[in-house]
């Protein structure tokens, strides 16, 4: 399936879900921020959120710095 992040299209297997997509980015899913089609997901919610064709994410990684 297609979809759009931060205004990019990637593919992803059927029936991912965000934690597993995540991670097929090498995103680490602690330091990350998401939002799927306009809509905030909770980082506890990451693992039961199933994607579909279409959706668009918005993903803001953390970055410490000094």
């Amino acid at each position: 399936m297609q979809l759009s992040v931060n205004g990019e299209l990637k593919q992803a297997a059927e029936a991912a879900n965000l934690r597993a997509f995540l991670a097929d980015l090498g995103i680490d899913p602690r330091k990350v921020a998401v939002e799927r089609n306009r809509e905030i997901v909770p980082r506890s919610l990451f693992e039961e959120t199933l994607l579909s064709d279409g959706d668009q994410l918005e993903i803001v990684e953390f970055v410490g710095g000094g």
